[in-house]
């Protein structure tokens, strides 16, 4: 491993109360003493947080007033030795401080993922909990967020380690025959088969929990649509309570689609406001404007109708008719109905609406919208069966699981053909170090790089 202290901001850069950097490796005290004093060296204590002002150990220059709390190894993240730093989140003085600290012999500026590499590499964690930190950074939803915590506890490690230790049962049994084959009769294979069976359904069901990261990346898409003028822009702004989309008492203001990002209880979606769809095109560009809102709703996981309640609803017998335009077309069949401005003394009472999947709104007031985010979180979100199990998003574990199997079935397959004990032996090596290849007992410098190259540098 590399001796070297490393340094890295744990913040990304912009404007904040309070940014946060972490040091790591044997110079974590050189860069005390140089930073804040001789005395503040002598007097570090573990999980302490201490205020002091920190100077430039070159010019003497006042960098910052700030926090720091020191830990010592191995009772630390990564292990070592790590100081961190909680300076004003003003970009010059992370700079500064950045730089000052680089300027000390034998620190630089870490790697991607190197604390996390650092921690692997000193026990802290495997590689299955490694790799998961990295889920617990970029999830997107709770439910992706709630799985990779359960990778980052050791869940999956745990599934993998009673595999393992299964595995080298039989390999030692199976080496064992293969040592006092000349010496004994033709070993008793009866019951091995129930159990590399057994083997293989373990495998197969973890193998079968894996979720693609391109998938799970993907953010869920809602498309609000209806004709012009029905107050979609405007809803597109209540929802994220801020004025992100231009709003015009003209039909067709909302020329082209826009998405936008909103955070609901489940996770963060994208929200998209189509231009008005009418029966007939007044112009090419309008014609041009409802071909695209088409396509995107031929994209949207969630279609959202929003029916102007203040003069643009029809009712028969109490119920709302659409347009023949939108009857026909099945792209435009909603999956939710909106009926707009229900604030407005023109408007239809709510209490008359008698359509399935609706709700009337008022982006002026506010009033609907916390049943609508509701409404949404429930259709994008949907609870999964196996919510309390784990899944796998690893490509690298897939591989591993994958070889893990066909070893199993080329196992089951010398029994039936070809019971030669040195045979097996040697197939259930290959599922044991496919297995250990998972969490990180066996490991190449390539492997390692390709995982830890892709982390962000302060993790």
């Amino acid at each position: 491993m590399d001796s070297q202290t490393i340094v890295a901001p744990m913040t990304p850069m912009g404007v904040s109360a309070v940014a946060a950097l972490r040091v790591s490796g044997t110079h974590v005290r050189d860069v005390v003493r140089r930073l804040f004093g001789d005395k503040s060296a002598e007097k570090l204590k573990p999980r302490e947080a201490c205020l002091s002002t920190a100077r430039d150990p070159q010019t003497g220059k006042i960098i910052d007033s700030l926090l720091y709390i020191y830990f010592a190894a191995p009772n630390s993240y990564t292990g070592e030795d790590v100081l961190e730093l909680y300076p004003h989140g003003n970009p010059l003085i992370v700079r500064d401080l950045l730089q000052a600290i680089r300027s000390i012999d034998g620190v630089r500026l870490a790697e991607p993922g190197e604390y996390t590499r650092r921690a692997f590499l000193n026990g802290k964690m495997d590689l299955t909990q490694a790799e998961s930190v990295a889920d617990v950074i970029h999830s997107a939803n709770r439910a992706e967020l709630e799985n990779a915590h359960r990778l980052l506890s050791g869940a999956l490690s745990k599934k993998i380690a009673t595999l393992t230790t299964q595995v080298k049962d039989i390999s030692a049994r199976l080496e064992l025959d293969v040592d006092f084959a000349e010496e004994e009769a033709d070993p008793d294979f009866a019951g091995w088969q129930e159990k590399f069976e057994n083997i293989r359904e373990s495998i197969k069901s973890i193998l079968n929990s894996f979720r693609g990261k391109a998938n799970l990346s993907r953010l869920p898409l809602a498309v609000l649509y209806g004709a012009p003028n029905a107050g979609k822009s405007s809803l597109v702004n209540a929802l994220l309570g801020e004025d992100r989309v231009l709003v015009s008492n003209v039909p067709g203001t909302t020329r082209d689609f826009v998405e936008v990002r909103l955070f609901l209880d489940g996770g963060e979606i994208r929200l998209v406001d189509t231009a008005g769809i009418a029966e007939h095109a007044t112009d090419e560009l309008d014609a041009l404007s409802m071909k695209k809102s088409r396509e995107i709703l031929e994209e949207a996981d969630m279609k959202i109708l929003v029916l102007d309640g203040n003069n643009s609803v029809a009712q028969n017998n109490g119920s709302v008719i659409l347009s023949e335009a939108q009857a026909k077309s099945k792209n435009l069949k909603p999956d939710f109905v909106v009926v707009s401005k229900c604030d407005l003394k023109t408007a239809t009472p709510n209490s008359e609406f008698r359509i399935p999947n609706s709700l009337c709104i008022s982006s002026k007031t506010g009033a609907g919208l916390t049943e609508l985010k509701r409404a949404m979180n429930a259709t994008l979100f949907k609870k999964q069966d196996n919510q309390e199990d784990l899944w796998i998003t690893s490509e690298r574990e897939k591989a591993c699981l994958e070889d893990a199997l066909a070893g199993v079935d080329r196992v089951l397959d010398l029994l039936h053909k070809n019971p030669a004990v040195e045979l097996l032996a040697f197939e259930m090596q290959l599922v044991r170090r496919a297995l250990q290849s998972i969490t990180g007992e066996i490991s190449s410098e390539d492997i390692l790089q390709s995982i830890f190259a892709g982390f962000c540098i302060g993790k």
